[in-house]
């Protein structure tokens, strides 16, 4: 927001025709928006000072404390009626500085209002509204009107002979032409009237804007507590990740590890039996017996085949030796089992936060997924360093090249989650290759 201001409608008005301005459109829209503000403001100021009066005199029994609650609240209704007003004056609306709740509870957002500074901003303009601004705009009208009926008074003297007429009190006028000094009087009125309906007018978008409308620290402390709220999130995910690795590597894992033990014995005991009685000699090397401890045989080796998979699969929800021994250790392992030779080269000071490892690891073995899938390189070099407090990890193939990476969802959802740590995602693919993805994440991990 280091823009420059965005100027006051009326006032870049008033300048660029000062002689001519009275004659515009823009005068009676000045005269109009005044006229609103000097009979709302009266009614503005009778809530207030009741909800302020009762609330205090009841709150000693607690019955005032829900009249002392909608009078902190009361500024926000009264602002969203004075942005509605300012619409007549000024093209260029005064956004609402509130963050939207949807879904949200009238508790949740009754906390909410009540911890935004704009809603007090909201109320204390609501206080000048009512009390100083709302007189202005009734003495300006109040000048208006006697201006009107001065200028129109030689019509009225005329109008009414042979009545008297006092446009003064204590002063008759015999007839319209002694009424011509009053009506130059309110021409002159008029005039005066125009050009302080608009400044008052542009005074009142002035303080609207500064007011009602957003800041820099409210855009700040949204954006920040967006930013905490992904940050939850994405911790939130990790847990539960977590999780799901520890029941597969206690529940499931364990069940298969005792299944195929329990297969083994099986097949052990059907292989080492004697034939018993005159059938079972009878039945020869084909017996069932044999048959039964094939397909004992056959459902232990499944069950093995089972639990390498699940293995796999719990390594690659999170691997152990990224907790035990760090994101180095983790990188080589998964280079050893590449069908593409990958040569690693990591210089890391010391171990750094889990998110930061945790984001490493799962782009490096993504771009090493992307590489063995399409690129047809027959080499991968992976280098990590650490360098002005950013973990720099840079993997590179000599691949055709042209990957695109928005063709995927993989590298677009790690390009997320590097974005939570403020830290960036770039990929470099010429036709003809190589292939270079970079990472750079700060190394504090938030």
């Amino acid at each position: 927001m280091n823009e420059d201001p965005q100027p006051v409608a009326v006032w870049a008005a008033l300048r660029a025709r000062p002689l001519r301005f009275p004659l515009t459109g823009w005068v009676p829209r000045c005269w109009a928006h005044l006229l609103g503000g000097a009979l709302l403001g009266p009614l503005l100021l009778a809530v207030l000072a009741v909800l302020l009066v009762v609330g205090t005199g009841l709150s000693v029994v607690g019955i005032g404390l829900p009249l002392l609650l909608a009078l902190a609240l009361a500024g926000i209704p009264a602002a969203a009626v004075q942005r509605w007003r300012l619409r007549l004056v000024e093209p260029v609306p005064v956004p609402d500085p509130h963050r939207r709740l949807p879904g949200a509870g009238r508790r949740a957002r009754i906390r909410t209002r009540l911890r935004e500074r704009a809603t007090w901003r909201e109320l204390a303009h609501a206080g000048l509204a009512s009390t100083v601004l709302a007189t202005a705009s009734l003495g300006c009208t109040a000048l208006l009107l006697l201006s009107g009926a001065f200028a129109l008074s030689p019509l009225v003297v005329w109008a009414l002979a042979p009545e008297t007429v006092m446009l003064v009190p204590g002063y008759a006028v015999p007839g319209p032409a002694a009424a011509l000094p009053f009506s130059a009087a309110g021409l002159a009125g008029l005039l005066l009237c125009a050009y302080a309906g608009a400044l008052l007018a542009g005074a009142e978008v002035a303080l609207a804007r500064f007011l009602l409308g957003p800041r820099e620290d409210d855009l700040g402390r949204q954006v920040l507590e967006l930013t905490r709220s992904r940050a939850r999130l994405a911790d939130a995910f990790e847990a539960e990740r977590r999780r799901i690795e520890r029941d597969l590597h206690d529940g499931a894992q364990q069940q298969l590890v005792a299944l195929s033990m329990t297969l083994g014995l099986a097949e052990y005991e059907l292989r080492g039996r004697e034939p018993r009685g005159r059938e079972e000699r009878a039945e020869g090397p084909g017996s069932g017996e044999e048959r039964a401890a094939e397909l004992v045989a056959r459902a232990r080796g499944e069950a093995r085949q089972a639990l390498e998979q699940l293995r796999s699969l719990v390594r690659g929800i999170h691997p152990q030796v990224l907790t035990d021994h760090g994101l180095a250790a983790a990188v080589a392992e998964v280079a050893l089992h590449h069908p593409i030779p990958v040569a690693t080269d990591f210089e890391l000071p010391e171990r750094l936060p889990a998110p930061v490892e945790t984001t490493a690891y799962f782009t490096v073995t993504e771009a090493l997924t992307n590489a063995a899938k399409h690129s047809g390189a027959t080499a991968i070099t992976v280098h990590g360093r650490v360098a002005a407090g950013r973990l720099v990890v840079q993997v590179t193939d000599d691949g055709r090249g042209g990957a695109d990476p928005a063709a995927g969802a993989g590298l677009a959802g790690l390009a997320d989650r590097v974005a939570l740590l403020r830290g960036r995602l770039m990929v470099t693919s010429p036709k003809g290759g190589p292939t270079t993805l970079r990472l750079e994440v700060p190394c504090s991990g938030s």
